[in-house]
């Protein structure tokens, strides 16, 4: 192994399935291997989307993650962890710190999410902090999404050593100048997406009961997307019944490559009123950007470091249907406030958030970190 090579133990979560999470850590998994580094992954993607331990299953799931992690930690450069943000999630992260105690000195955690770890951090788990503090501070540093996260980790940890690297679209989704005068010249009919999976706490339920509660002569005129994965059958079925009854509303499953593609550059109108408690700096929204859509969402986590309200679209609160409805309203009668959004929103994602430039400030932080 040359000098400029690195062994580096990569603890993160690789698709499936397909989380904004998954798709950050894949990228940069594989930019390890491009480099030429020795990555040791150890898969934390669950099978499910619920967050916590669950079930028996998943507690020897974690079993054999600890086993991994003791295994191959020998002889390594750099760890790279991105922590849970449940508390159960974090009983697990905090032994596998001990596992790692002798590796701290060159492990990097990054923080894909946000409001959970907050908590996790605050006053309300004192114990937990106290724990998570004493192994954090011998870490080499600490990566979290935007300027709105980086509160989270101080105290515990050298400010200098809190890192700030933004979320990013991949390639794929961001659409031509051509493609974008097209989608906007004539509208005849609003095409909306919801593209993330379908949790509680995402807004899902709250977009729909505002969309019924639209006008019958405002819906005729929509044409409403759902993509994502559901934490269970029966919730899904429930919502597949929900929309049964409404012709302009479409339920597609998890969507990935030429599909998900597809509805992107279709939609004009990207919404995501979360307020999910393990929410970050969606990524989503940033394949929205890049496809030339307008985005309606929610001052929560990390958001608002990647959105502006009244620039790159319309802020709604959380879990608030009017809200949502009287946002939806205004944008139906206004289709050139929707294009200048959208203009604007694929200008950003191609000046501030490609992959490469992530990938650029991933490597500069794991190079320069103290």
């Amino acid at each position: 192994m040359s000098n400029s090579t690195k062994k580096i133990l990569f603890i993160a979560p690789v698709p499936p399935p397909l989380t904004g999470q998954a798709i950050a850590c894949k990228a940069l998994y594989d930019s390890f291997i491009r480099q030429g580094h020795a990555v040791e992954l150890v898969n934390l993607s669950k099978k499910s989307f619920v967050s916590g331990v669950d079930s028996y299953s998943r507690v020897l799931e974690i079993f054999k993650i600890l086993k991994l992690v003791f295994k191959k930690k020998k002889d390594v450069d750099y760890v790279y962890f991105t922590p849970a943000e449940s508390v159960a999630g974090n009983l697990k992260d905090l032994l596998i710190y001990l596992i790692l105690f002798n590796k701290l000195p060159v492990t990097f955690i990054h923080l894909h999410g946000g409001a959970g770890m907050k908590v996790i951090l605050s006053s309300k788990h004192p114990i937990l902090k106290n724990i998570n503090g004493f192994f954090i501070k011998r870490m080499k540093c600490v990566i979290v999404l935007g300027d709105r996260l980086s509160h989270i980790y101080k105290g515990l940890i050298s400010e200098s050593k809190i890192k700030i690297a933004k979320n990013f679209s991949l390639p794929d989704f961001f659409i031509s100048p051509i493609e974008l005068k097209n989608k906007y010249q004539k509208i005849d009919t609003i095409k909306i997406l919801f593209l993330s999976n379908l949790l509680p706490g995402k807004g899902y339920k709250e977009l729909l009961c505002a969309l019924k509660a639209l006008p019958v002569e405002s819906l005729k005129n929509l044409q409403v997307d759902f993509a994502g994965g559901f934490e269970d059958e029966q919730a899904k079925e429930e919502f597949i019944k929900d929309i049964s009854s409404y012709p302009q509303f479409h339920y597609h499953g998890v969507v990935a490559g030429e599909q998900k593609k597809r509805l992107l550059e279709d939609a004009h109108l990207f919404c995501l009123p979360t307020y999910y408690p393990y929410e970050g700096q969606p990524i989503s929204i940033l394949e929205a950007y890049a496809s030339g859509c307008a985005v309606m969402t929610t001052d929560h986590s990390g958001i608002f470091d990647i959105f502006t309200p009244d620039r790159n679209g319309i802020q709604v609160k959380p879990a608030d249907i009017d809200s949502i409805t009287a946002a939806l309203k205004s944008i139906v009668v206004d289709k050139d406030l929707l294009r200048k959004y959208a203009v604007l929103n694929a200008y950003e994602a191609r000046r501030f958030f490609k992959v490469e430039k992530h990938l650029a400030v991933m490597n500069d932080i794991i190079n320069i970190s103290k």
